[in-house]
């Protein structure tokens, strides 16, 4: 599978309206299929309001979700042990999001290219705008 994984600050400005994520979103499903890791799924439906829960799912049941698997698991583990041999730490939800587009073999789109340190990981960075820099 290729494609993009969607980092979770991708989805939340598109969900708050941010100027620019929907035309950024409807442009690169243009391109790719839209993915998204099982973590992302589950830090937007915590942050979710109320109100919100309709227009929510709907975007979360559109998108393609990679599960948590062996596979993926066992690199989410490889990255955080690799960052800390660096004497560097990174965050679990972002192993999780980077052993997705990695073993997806797709592209990470993202507003912070910084928390993704993999040499091997494709990145596409996005700024506040929704464009992609």
């Amino acid at each position: 599978m290729a494609g993009f994984v969607l980092d979770t600050g991708i989805l939340l400005r598109h969900l708050r309206n941010r100027p620019g994520f929907k035309v950024l979103l409807d442009h690169i499903a243009h391109e790719d299929d839209l993915i998204i890791a099982s973590f992302t799924r589950l830090e937007v439906l915590q942050g979710m309001r109320d109100h919100e829960r309709d227009r929510t799912l709907a975007l979360l049941n559109s998108l393609i979700t990679h599960p948590l698997d062996v596979p993926t698991a066992d690199l989410v583990a490889a990255l955080i042990r690799d960052q800390l041999a660096r004497r560097k730490t990174i965050a679990g939800p972002d192993a999780v999001i980077a052993a997705t587009a990695l073993t997806s073999d797709a592209t990470l789109v993202t507003m912070n290219p910084r928390h993704f340190p993999f040499a091997s990981l494709k990145v596409r960075q996005v700024n506040e705008k929704g464009e992609v820099v």
